[in-house]
């Protein structure tokens, strides 16, 4: 496998050099993001290094033209100097304290969709892109009819004879279809006004200048009006925000989801973030605990990597209910990276990782409030609050309630809850600090309490806790976290900078299972030190680093005592060469020491080529390595009546006697965008294999016992996955997938599919805005068949058949904001539309105590249809 892998690199490294080596021209044209002509100013000015003869920034494309000596300039260096200045480009992302610094009209779009860039010797032929191929064939996707509301934002600016921008207030704006509708702009030149069915053309109009009326094709984007020479004149227009988009700017595929795109749906916590995305799986880990957890290329959630801020997330004995721990409404981004990632996140990446950006109290809004309520008798508050206290403090407060009474849900109607009862509280409190000089640090404290009770509905813990008249479970759980980043950018080189991240936290779980007693408690502490720079030029970078990773586990189950202490230091290195705009290559190297099982390395490789326009490919390979948390991981064992062999697992040396899981991720992306109905098209292609090294197989083939034991053999997974993005009519947006799967592994009892995972699976998610505050979203998703663990040892009324049946779910959710500022929704929807649940999730539910009670073959939903309603405020 290593030989293989080597052969890789030598051949893509041979192949990729070899074309990008021979690209030695002196003229460039690559996408920098702006609005208007104050973004033209900037930019030009930024990008005349010593060496370049000439820039030329086009408002319409959004595209810069420049002309400079290669051996006296780099490109990258030019676009290095265009970022700092305030505007993104394919390479560098303008730092956020410079953005948010600039003029109203120009916060644009921050970059990272699809970007293409050229070098070429004048042939312009190269330079369109798929908005100005719409516009010469007349196609253009901003164009449309006008027969509809909307709020028509913009922005006046004067140009003096030395090219100098500035806003003018109080200029006179009205449509010239409805003249009695008239705004002026602020004292930052901007204008907000009203567009009703019919209007077209809009008059400006200013003392001691000319007034102009300029035809408005575009109701989506920011006009910018220019005076000149005391003429008002000029428009052009700003990119469309969109609410997911694959990541440009990173060597592997980072899929982004926006806020504006878990709006789709209620996610109310994390667990629920994912329903409108075909990439992850969210399951049920069981019918009764109510625990749910990830599945990224049909691996279970513990082999993605989750971290908060890249900072670890819930991880280790909070992973069966980290997924509740986070609501939606902290949310600012979801990053979905599959396949191996950085090494400047450490080792335990082995599928993927998904990182959760939370609101920043300098840049989020004042005030965000939720209310959730939906018919099954869930109730969630919500409340986010910020406040900039002067210019280097903001303070945030993040608050979440999640109530659930219930306790008669019961769809399968089977005697048990489907959901256990109970509630679930968590906050932030979070500082961010900010000098201007070069000094960033973010710090805050996370609290989480978690009491819930479930299994019979008439199941009183008072009562009938360590009984067996009545089957009950239970948990009580509290998490305190204390986190801390400090970034320093050097002022001589913005390049160079040093940063620490830390956290430190303390997890406590009381449980229990019917007569089965569960608690544990982890402590964990967590230092990262990076330090980044360049080698002579940004061609070369670097980051180097230190990290230190505590866990103090303590764990009784059944009066049996499995605690342990493991620390695992290590050092990293990465290497980026970025010789062009179309090649990227990350080589990384981890070297760890684990307190409990010795030294490993850690190393790994990203690379992404854009052979031609529209069209990138990411490869990447790597290992991973993690440490099982066997029972908190797979917590629903406890709650069947399945066996456990203890005695076999004891062992103080090591984490339950087993080794450590070792696995190598290799896999390849191709993403296509292209014109279809004259709007931006797209297709993605993804193929990723995980095979392992070693593995610790928790094994259900005998339903009487699980067993726990080391992979001996072969355990592997394959996925192939196909998606399809295009836009039918404007406003309507239309992603279609379709997904296989090959999860394979060696057991006791031969080579079989993985239990309860989907081979199939097809997605379709469809989007309709319009300009009134309307929004309709609907979500279809089919499942195929899920091999079942074998039950022939049962007696014949206690076996299931051998796969699970196909099902179809729909979600759909209509949504309607108010006011000027559109920051008042209401919103309603519903899930399982088809009302598709399992009719039998436990196996001898009449039984909760007998040998064949077992509520761990839970294959489809729990519950049926359901339908909510809630509402959105926020002050900006």
């Amino acid at each position: 496998m290593k030989l293989y892998i080597k052969l890789i690199f030598i051949a893509l490294f041979t192949v990729l050099t070899t074309n990008i080596f021979a690209q030695t021209d002196s003229t460039a044209t690559f996408e920098v993001s702006g609005n208007c002509g104050m973004c033209k100013s900037r930019i030009e000015k930024a990008a005349k290094l010593t060496g370049v003869e000439s820039a030329i920034w086009n408002i319409e494309d959004h595209k810069i033209t420049v002309k400079y000596n290669f051996s006296k300039v780099k490109l990258a260096s030019i676009q290095q100097a265009i970022a700092q200045a305030g505007h993104d480009t394919p390479l560098f992302q303008a730092p956020d304290e410079v953005y948010n610094k600039l003029h109203e009209c120009c916060e644009y779009e921050r970059m990272g969709e699809n970007h293409t860039t050229h070098e070429h010797n004048g042939d312009d032929d190269h330079d369109h892109d798929h908005d100005a191929h719409a516009k010469e064939n007349g196609t253009d996707n901003h164009e449309e009819d006008h027969n509809h509301e909307h709020i028509i934002t913009g922005v006046v600016v004067n140009e003096d004879n030395k090219a100098s921008l500035t806003p003018i207030s109080n200029v006179n704006v009205k449509w010239l279809e409805g003249p009695k509708a008239q705004v002026t702009s602020n004292e930052n030149g901007v204008f907000k006004i009203k567009h009703d069915k019919g209007n077209k053309h809009l008059v400006f109009s200013y003392a001691g200048m000319q007034p102009d009326t300029i035809e408005v094709k575009n109701l989506h984007e920011v006009l910018v009006v220019h005076a000149q020479n005391n003429v008002l004149s000029e428009v052009v227009v700003s990119r469309r925000k969109k609410s997911s988009y694959i990541n440009a700017l990173s060597a592997n595929r980072a899929e982004i989801l926006t806020a504006q795109e878990l709006f789709k749906a209620a996610c109310c916590d994390l667990s629920e973030s994912f329903e409108t995305t075909v990439s992850v799986d969210v399951v049920s880990n069981d019918a009764v605990t109510g625990s749910k957890q990830i599945q990224l290329l049909g691996l279970s959630g513990i082999y993605t990597q989750l971290t908060v801020e890249n900072l670890p997330g819930p991880r280790g004995f909070a992973t069966p209910l980290g997924l509740n721990s986070i609501a939606g409404t902290w949310i600012e981004s979801i990053d979905i990276s599959k396949g191996i990632g950085s090494v400047v996140n450490g080792y335990e990446n082995m599928a993927g990782q998904i990182n959760v950006e939370l609101k920043k109290p300098h840049n989020s809004e004042r005030l965000f409030f939720n209310a959730y309520a939906n018919n099954m008798g869930r109730t969630d508050v919500n409340l986010n609050l910020a406040q900039k206290i002067n210019d280097h403090w903001s303070v945030g407060l993040l608050l979440h309630d999640n109530f659930m009474y219930n306790k008669n849900m019961n769809f399968s109607d089977n005697g048990f809850r489907d959901i256990p009862v109970g509630n679930l509280f968590s906050g932030i409190n979070r500082w961010h600090y900010e000098n201007g000089k070069g000094t960033i640090a973010q710090f805050g404290i996370k609290y989480l309490k978690d009491d819930r009770t479930g299994g019979q509905v008439n199941f009183d813990k008072s009562r009938d806790k360590g009984k067996t008249d009545i089957y009950g479970l239970g948990f009580d759980n509290e998490r305190i976290e204390g986190f801390a980043k400090i970034g320093y950018v050097f002022p001589q080189n913005r390049l160079r900078s040093i940063g620490l991240q830390l956290s430190a936290s303390n997890y406590k779980q009381d449980s229990y299972f019917g007569l089965r007693n569960y608690n544990s408690e982890q402590t964990n502490g967590y230092a990262n030190l990076i330090f980044q720079d360049i080698i002579g030029s940004v061609t070369h970078k670097y980051k180097v680093g230190a990290s230190m990773t505590y866990d103090k586990y303590k764990e009784d189950i059944e009066s049996n005592n499995f605690d342990r202490i493991e620390t695992v230091s290590g050092l990293f290195a990465e290497y980026t060469f970025s010789p062009s705009e179309n090649f990227d290559m990350v080589l990384g190297l981890r070297e760890d020491y684990n307190s409990l099982y010795g030294w490993f390395t850690t190393p790994r490789l990203v690379a992404r080529y854009n052979p031609f326009t529209g069209n990138t490919i990411r490869f990447s390979t790597g290992r991973g390595q993690r440490t099982a948390n066997i029972f908190a991981e797979n917590m629903s064992i406890l709650a069947s009546s399945r066996t456990l062999d203890y005695a076999a697992l004891k062992n103080n040396q090591d984490a339950y006697g087993l080794r450590p899981e070792v696995s190598w991720n290799t896999g390849i992306t191709i993403d296509q965008n292209f014109q279809l109905f004259g709007r931006e098209s797209g297709v993605s292609v993804e193929l990723f294999h995980n095979n392992f090294q070693n593995q610790v197989v928790i094994d259900w083939e005998n339903p009487r016992t699980v067993s726990i034991y080391n992979l001996d053999g072969k355990s592997y997974s394959n996925s192939l996955q196909a998606e399809f993005r295009f836009m039918p009519a404007p406003h309507f947006e239309a992603r279609m997938a379709y997904r296989l799967l090959d999860v394979q592994t060696d057991y006791k009892d031969g080579k079989l599919q993985k239990p309860l995972t989907a081979k199939h699976r097809g997605f379709v998610n469809l989007a309709y805005n319009l300009h009134s505050g309307w929004s309709f979203d609907y979500t279809f998703n089919t499942v195929g068949p899920k091999r079942l663990p074998s039950t022939s040892a049962n007696p014949s009324a206690y076996q299931l058949a051998n796969y699970s049946n196909a099902y179809i779910t729909m979600n759909a959710q209509i949504s309607k904001s108010f006011g000027a500022d559109k920051n008042f929704t209401i919103y309603v929807g519903g899930e399982n539309l088809t009302n598709k649940f399992q009719k039998d999730p436990i196996l001898a539910f009449d039984q909760p105590f007998g040998q064949y009670f077992d509520t761990n073959l839970l294959w489809g939903p729990i519950t049926g249809r359901m339908f909510y309603t809630g509402i959105r405020y926020h002050i900006k």
